[in-house]
Order: C-alpha cells, then sequence, then structure tokens
C-alpha cells in the first residue's frame, strides 16, 4: 500500500515521477531538517546523506548547489575555483525564490530555476544514499548514479 504524502510531499513525488524517476517520497512523523536528523530516523551513517546547500556567486548572483555527504564540510575556496567566481551561502528568501523549497527541505532536483550542481565525490562510496523530498520531514532514497543522472551535476571534491 502506497503512504499517504502530504501535499508538499506529493507535489515532490509528482516532480519525481515528471522527471521519470520511480523512487518514492517517504514521510516521517519528525524533522529531518539536518542530515544528522535524517541519519539518526532512517538509521543510516550521516555520510549517506545527500545533503543540499545553496550558494550564490557574489559577482552573478548566479545559483549553485552543493550536494555533500552528510558528514563533510564544504571548502567554499575549492567549490569557487570550480565555478570560477567568489561564493556565499545563499539566504532563506534567495533559496526559495531560486529553488522553490524552504532550507531543510531542499531536494537535488525539480527546482523553480534550474542550477549548476556539484556532486560530492564521497557520496559515490554508499549502495544507498537518501536526500531530501521538499520538505524539513520528507527523503528519499537513491544511488549515487541515480543523484548525477537526475541532477546533471559534476562530481567534485567538496572538502
Amino acid at each position: 500500500m502506497e503512504q499517504t504524502l502530504s501535499p508538499h510531499g506529493q507535489r515532490f513525488q509528482e516532480i519525481l515521477r515528471a522527471l521519470g524517476c520511480a523512487h518514492q517520497v517517504m514521510e516521517l512523523p519528525y524533522s529531518t531538517r539536518t542530515a544528522a536528523e535524517a541519519a539518526h530516523a532512517l538509521g543510516c551513517r550521516v555520510e549517506q546523506i545527500a545533503k543540499s546547500l545553496v550558494f550564490r556567486g557574489t559577482r552573478t548572483h548566479k545559483s549553485l548547489l552543493i550536494i555533500a555527504s552528510g558528514g563533510n564540510r564544504v571548502n567554499e575556496q575549492a567549490m569557487e575555483a570550480y565555478v570560477g567566481e567568489p561564493i556565499e551561502k545563499a539566504d532563506a528568501e534567495f533559496i526559495r525564490q531560486r529553488t522553490g523549497f524552504a532550507i531543510g527541505g531542499v531536494p537535488p532536483v525539480g527546482h523553480a530555476e534550474r542550477l549548476e550542481t556539484l556532486i560530492d565525490k564521497d557520496l559515490r562510496q554508499y549502495e544507498d544514499i537518501w536526500a531530501a523530498a521538499g520538505t524539513p520531514n520528507a527523503l528519499f532514497r537513491l544511488t549515487f548514479d541515480d543523484l548525477v543522472r537526475m541532477t546533471d551535476g559534476r562530481v567534485v571534491a567538496v572538502t
């Protein structure tokens, strides 16, 4: 039996279907807003959580999505070299405007506009990874290859 999803969870499930993905959104009764919360809720390693972090170029104001392993801290200087300009963490309004989602629930796909995407190579080592599914308590399971294919992201070392 398929789980009944909230309207926001259902919206993201439909985004996945429109992309041709068979992944299933799972909503939990508690927060998965942070990588640590998500790992605890799922009983997996924090490193298996694909956290979506939105940055913006300080010159062009271009959006940049970095999908990092939950245990990793992003080296912003290294990311600046990949995108060719200084970057800074985006604020909540910028994130909602560019992605259509709030902080803590930003998924790797289905955004309001196309985001240049960099994917942490460290996620490759896990058979299954988990990503936000549009709300602070919704997730979906996927593989590293799924993530690269879905986002058309560039695999890099983020640390």
